[in-house]
C-alpha cells in the first residue's frame, strides 16, 4: 500500500482532519464514530458517464488507450453526519471494465456508503492517494485496488465537518 500527496501537504491541513485524509482503512466507519449514527447518504448523480483524460490517467490507462472513449459508472453524493450540513462530497467512479462478476453491485448501491462493501472482508485496501487543497475544501483522491478492479474515489471534506465538534 502507498501512500502519495500531490500538491498539498496533509502535514499542513486542520490536525482534526490528518487522520481522516490518511486512513488505509474505512472512511465511512471512522465518519460514522465521529457522528455517533450511521452515515446518511444522498446522491447528487448516478449513472453511465465519459471519463476525462485526467480520471483515464489517474485510473493507470495508458497510450492509444487514453484517446479511446472510456464509460464508468458514476456516483456522485453528499454524506451527512449528525448535522444538516453535509460533511463529505464524494465521487465514486467504476470503470465498466471493472464491473464484472460481484463487482456488479456497486451499480446498486443506491444511499448505501461504499466502505459498507469495499471494506466488508479486509480492513485495508491496496491503494494509491493524493492529497490536496480545493476550493470546496481537503480532497483526497484514491484509486482503490478492489480484487484487482480500479476504483477512483474522491472525497472533500466540507466546512461542516471541520465546524463539527462530534
Amino acid at each position: 500500500m502507498t501512500s502519495n500527496s500531490s500538491c498539498s501537504n496533509p502535514l499542513f491541513a486542520p490536525s482534526e482532519l490528518v487522520d481522516f485524509l490518511n486512513t488505509e482503512g474505512s472512511l465511512t466507519a471512522m465518519l460514522e464514530v465521529k457522528a455517533g449514527q450511521p452515515l446518511r447518504v444522498e446522491r447528487s448523480f448516478e449513472g453511465y458517464q465519459l471519463l476525462t483524460l485526467a480520471q483515464k490517467k489517474q485510473l493507470g490507462v495508458q497510450g492509444a488507450a487514453l484517446s479511446r472513449p472510456l464509460l464508468a459508472w458514476v456516483r456522485e453524493s453528499q454524506l451527512y453526519g449528525n448535522d444538516e450540513q453535509p460533511w463529505v462530497q464524494a465521487q465514486s467512479i467504476f470503470p465498466l471494465i471493472s464491473l464484472k462478476g460481484c463487482a456488479r453491485r456497486l451499480q446498486q448501491l443506491k444511499s448505501t456508503p461504499i466502505g459498507y462493501v469495499l471494506f466488508k472482508r479486509s480492513r485495508t485496501l491496496p491503494n494509491r492517494r493524493s492529497i490536496e487543497k480545493t476550493a470546496d475544501g481537503w480532497q483526497r483522491q484514491t484509486i482503490y485496488n478492489w480484487y484487482g478492479r480500479k476504483i477512483l474515489i474522491s472525497e472533500t471534506f466540507l466546512e461542516a465537518f471541520l465546524t463539527n465538534e462530534g
